[in-house]
């Protein structure tokens, strides 16, 4: 967390919990309107991945996804909407993954699935207030979270991925800040309820 404020540099308050729970999301909210007063963007971009087959699932794995990829946006979203100006911007971080059917990654892409739902609704919910509601799913990203695959296979590798995509390389953090920031600005102020692919033609192929 120091890291990213230092990175940043100036205008930023770093809050650390966990947004699978409630209590951690009141925390955060009171903080925001303690230093702010008024929330613009919401941007729900935490998650985990924990590749899992369905022979071997349990619902310890199945509950940690759910819990923090899919509870854990739609309480971080509903939390806010008392500090969220009118007209302002919902962005959620999906993936690809929903549309591809890739083996051992049934829970994760399950939550990433319902993240389009989601805005679908509140695009329809939050309309009279001019709140906007869109997802970004990235395809195979140069993050930490492309490393989690087995050492024992290339499955779930950063390799194994990268064969997946047309473009024929993994995508980068600057490449999604930049669709962040077009869905957060007036840039996209009649785009609302998409879901908006960033994955060099993954989930198209």
């Amino acid at each position: 967390m120091d890291a990213a404020v230092s990175l940043i540099g100036k205008n930023v308050t770093a809050v650390q919990g966990d947004v699978s729970k409630l209590e951690v999301l009141d925390h955060l909210y009171e903080t925001v309107r303690k230093v702010k007063g008024r929330v613009d963007i919401v941007f729900a971009n935490a998650g985990v991945v924990d590749p899992i087959s369905l022979a071997d699932s349990t619902p310890e794995a199945y509950d940690k996804h759910f819990n923090l990829n899919a509870r854990g946006v739609y309480f971080t979203v509903q939390k806010a909407l008392p500090l969220l100006a009118d007209n302002g911007s919902i962005i959620l971080s999906g993936s690809a993954a929903w549309q591809m059917g890739i083996p051992n990654y049934g829970p994760y892409s399950a939550t990433k699935a319902a993240l389009v739902s989601f805005v679908r609704s509140w695009t329809a919910e939050l309309a009279g207030r001019g709140i906007r509601a869109n997802v970004i799913s990235p395809g195979p990203t140069e993050t930490p979270m492309i490393h989690v695959g087995s050492k024992k296979s290339e499955e779930g590798t950063s390799e194994y991925f990268r064969k997946m995509i047309p473009m024929g390389r993994l995508g980068t953090v600057d490449e999604l800040a930049a669709a962040a920031v077009f869905l957060a600005s007036d840039e996209s102020s009649f785009i609302t309820g998409i879901d908006l692919p960033v994955d060099g033609g993954t989930a198209s192929k």
